[in-house]
């Protein structure tokens, strides 16, 4: 392999780390560390071992550094080059977590320790009944665009948070969606289809109650906008919605009221699960 076709930072955009993420901060650096040493163990130089596994030798220091996330690819020939034996490999998992954006993070880790989980959005089909070509199809529209590289980020930290379904015990989830967004092709006819498809295997799980609120309903309480509230085993919550705290998580019973009263009249006001797997039998037949 010649120096230019060595990969550089610009082959690989958004691959830094988040300066705000202090878990990630500390994986990568730890990672980082851990890559040096074993390289300096084996009395390799830094530009030898980039071109052993593909890299420049400025992303070498980098990634050693902690200033850029290693790819999966990356640990496995390092692994391989320096003789680990599975242990730089092995830092994989760790590293790919750092990937996912903060915020999701959080968020799949709040749901994975939920046992209850009422979910509501006015706009989208909920991130976690998204099929990841839907989510690819929505992610693509967004404006100012995202990355390549982000658009993959944000479908894996999304397809990982499905997890939550194969819990066990199952914790209880109710979703509300709304009708145009069953309705509206983004990525294609086809991609609709398999979404509507995975809509209705979810519905039929004994753990999720999954609702269609219409579009020619004339009293909606939900216009101001989508609703979570995560309910855990000790009895606590936290809930989150715009129109409350301007979206930040809230865990005071009297906010948490005004959420689940929301959210109960728009449950009240969709159809009921039945009929709205029923509509989504009949959206799949005109699909």
């Amino acid at each position: 392999m010649t120096l230019e076709q060595l990969r550089s930072e610009a082959d690989e955009p958004g691959w830094e780390v988040d300066p705000d993420d202090d878990w990630g901060i500390a994986v990568i650096a730890t990672v980082g560390r851990q890559l040096k040493l074993r390289r300096e163990a084996v009395g390799m130089r830094a530009p030898d071992f980039g071109v052993a596994v593909g890299y420049g030798e400025d992303m070498v220091y980098k990634i050693e550094g902690g200033k850029r996330i290693p790819r999966p690819e990356y640990l496995d020939k390092a692994d391989e080059v320096l003789g680990a034996g599975g242990l730089l490999a092995a830092m994989k998992e760790d590293v790919a977590k750092v990937r996912y954006p903060k915020k999701v993070r959080d968020l799949a880790q709040a749901e994975a320790k939920a046992v209850e989980l009422q979910l509501y959005d006015p706009l989208n089909i909920h991130g976690l009944l998204q099929t990841p070509e839907y989510a690819r199809g929505l992610l693509l529209m967004r404006r100012p665009a995202y990355t390549e590289d982000e658009v993959e980020r944000f479908i894996a930290a999304r397809v990982a948070r499905k997890s939550l379904f194969e819990r066990d015990p199952a914790p209880e989830v109710s979703f509300v969606l709304e009708e145009w967004t069953l309705r509206r092709p983004l990525g294609g006819r086809q991609v609709l289809r398999r979404q509507l498809e995975r809509l209705r295997e979810a519905a039929q799980l004994r753990n999720v109650e999954l609702q269609v609120m219409p579009m020619d309903r004339e009293e909606h309480a939900g216009l101001a906008g989508g609703i979570e509230v995560l309910k855990f085993e000790d009895g606590s919550a936290v809930g989150r919605s715009p129109a409350v705290s301007n979206g930040r998580p809230v865990s005071e019973p009297k906010q948490l009221r005004i959420l689940e009263l929301r959210y109960g009249i728009i449950r009240a006001q969709a159809f009921t699960p039945r009929e709205s797997i029923a509509f989504i039998e009949q959206l799949l037949g005109d699909t």
